[in-house]
């Protein structure tokens, strides 16, 4: 009878243990389906970690936190010892033993980018430390943590705020350096074709695939001196952004071949140095409108709108607000106009008026997705009313007098404080109290936005209102840097070196009738000028 009831007891809880297990199963299943559907992660998984991270893990078990607490100390008593070296060494280990741990990484990247930066003096070594901070994240942080939207909005925020701002002293210097960074890779002028780069092998892997051991390009490559992709690939990296001129000598008169594997060359480097796709650049530019990607403000919306892709939802309130002022910022001052390597206070920005629609269109989405369409106080809609503001005077400053009354419509629709004046006056008003309060982007906009029309007008044969413009751009900006000039970081270049960049700028953009009568009216405006200077050199000798 023991027996029997032994038995019994074995076959129920095998019945029962089945069942539970089958539940478990079940169970797992459909937490794995939540899992992937909202882009959540494990606290303990490590995905991609090389063998230090995996061994760390393993060996030290649960140990892995009482010694990175030990790390957290040490670091913070050589900051205060002023040993960054060291200290930035002590934040690679604590990464690597704690690498999920998206706050720490974050924390540790922004103490290098913001405290201990602006210790130094010298404005590259300041550079090397915000340098050190981004790299902490989008080198070693992404790689861990991939899905982790935390990551992405805090290295958008370090582009948008601590390379984008005027805040810091070295903010020219920052942006030079990431200009010169990014021409580097895909050329001097910043925006090459993304659309063939993006449509480049999209690996090491596709490009041999493509490119097998039997194509001539291999022949061409080992007659330069390079045995295989590794030597070739360094050697790009080397002569970037071109081609090596060996290389492309043995490649003969394909200009097509040559081409297509320049731009490999260029997404593959931009993608291993910048950790930048260029398809996911050409999705950013025919949603936005084409970005310069040489400023600081393009990357920070990269990145934003990556977290903004991994959180929830597909939306995340912090990525979204820094996609939305990043946008505004590009359109102040989000196209480079000029870039000296040498002389990096001469960096010189201009509106990119292309973008005027998408930031609008983006500020009303990212409303009525946080705070509801009808929301009369949200943030969002205060933001957008100061944003329309401004497209009415920079489209206004920039000759595009249409598209400024249409915002200046728009921005009397939503605030009806506008409808006690025209355009006109309203533009006086915002020039007079720009010229009291106006920071440097803002200087920068006006002055080169009535130096533009005093051109455009030239160009039309009105010459007074051409003279009108030019006299209201110099009183602006003696204004402006008799106020705020004495400072390094907010002064703007010279007058002339302004008006040169803008007048090199309408000769690009100009249809080539209008360049052609414009050289003509520059040519006749120095000739007089000669002149000038001649019979005035003739009367002091008399005198």
């Amino acid at each position: 009878m023991s027996k029997f009831r032994t038995l019994v007891m074995f076959t129920v809880l095998a019945a029962v243990t089945l069942v539970l297990l089958l539940g478990v199963n079940r169970f797992e299943k459909r937490l794995d389906a939540q899992v992937a559907e909202h882009k959540l992660r494990f606290t303990g998984e490590i995905r991609n970690a090389p063998p230090m991270v995996i061994f760390t893990t393993v060996a030290l078990g649960s140990f892995r936190g009482i010694v990175a607490d030990l790390l957290w100390l040490r670091a913070g008593a050589l900051q205060e010892k002023g040993n960054y070296f060291e200290m930035v060494q002590l934040a690679r280990w604590i990464t690597d033993l704690q690498p999920t741990f998206s706050g720490a990484t974050a924390y540790l990247a922004w103490n290098m980018a913001y405290n201990i930066s602006v210790t130094c003096s010298s404005f590259a070594d300041r550079w090397r430390w915000v340098n050190e901070g981004i790299r902490l994240i989008r080198d070693q942080a992404m790689y861990y943590n991939p899905e982790d939207p935390i990551i992405y909005k805090e290295l958008a925020w370090i582009f948008s705020h601590k390379l984008g701002n005027i805040l810091d002293d070295a903010n020219l210097y920052y942006k030079n350096q990431l200009a010169i960074q990014m021409a580097g890779i895909v050329g001097s002028g910043g925006n090459p074709d993304w659309e063939k780069l993006a449509a480049a092998p999209a690996s090491e892997r596709d490009f041999l695939k493509k490119y097998p051991e039997t194509h001539g390009i291999w022949k061409a490559a080992a007659s330069a001196g390079y045995q295989d992709y590794a030597a070739l690939f360094k050697a790009f990296e080397g002569s970037a952004p071109e081609l090596p001129q060996n290389f492309a000598a043995q490649l003969g008169n394909d200009q097509k071949l040559k081409d297509a594997l320049r731009d490999y060359f260029r997404a593959e480097l931009l993608r291993q140095k910048l950790k930048l796709d260029p398809v996911r650049i050409v999705k950013i530019n025919k949603k936005y409108g084409l970005l310069d990607w040489r400023v600081p403000e393009s990357q920070a919306i990269y990145w934003a709108t990556m977290g903004a892709e991994k959180a929830p939802g597909g939306h995340d309130l912090s990525c979204d607000r820094i996609v939305t002022q990043a946008l505004y910022e590009s359109f102040r001052a989000g196209r480079l106009m000029m870039v000296d390597e040498k002389n990096f206070g001469s960096i010189i920005v201009v509106p990119n008026l292309a973008l005027v629609d998408s930031v609008f269109d983006t500020f009303v989405e990212t409303q009525k997705v946080h705070d509801g369409e009808k929301n009369f106080y949200s943030t969002f809609r205060s933001a957008r009313i100061n944003f329309m503001k401004e497209a009415v005077t920079i489209l206004y400053n920039y000759g595009k007098f249409k598209k400024a009354a249409e915002y200046y419509k728009k921005l009397e629709d939503e605030d009806g404080k506008q409808k006690e004046g025209s355009l006109e006056k309203f533009i006086m008003a915002q020039w007079a109290e720009d010229v009291r309060d106006a920071g440097v982007k803002k200087a920068s906009e006006i002055i080169s936005g009535l130096i533009f029309r005093s051109i455009s007008y030239l160009v039309y044969n009105d010459h007074d209102a051409a003279v009108a413009n030019e006299r209201i751009a110099r009183y602006i900006y003696k204004s402006y840097m008799s106020d705020m000039g004495n400072s390094e970081r907010t002064k703007l270049p010279p007058f002339n070196e302004m008006k040169k960049n803008v007048l090199e700028n309408c000769i690009r953009v100009f249809p080539p009738a209008m360049v052609e009568v414009l050289k003509a009216k520059i040519a006749a405006e120095q000739a007089e000028s000669a002149i000038d200077e001649k019979f005035s050199d003739q009367r002091k000798r008399v005198k």
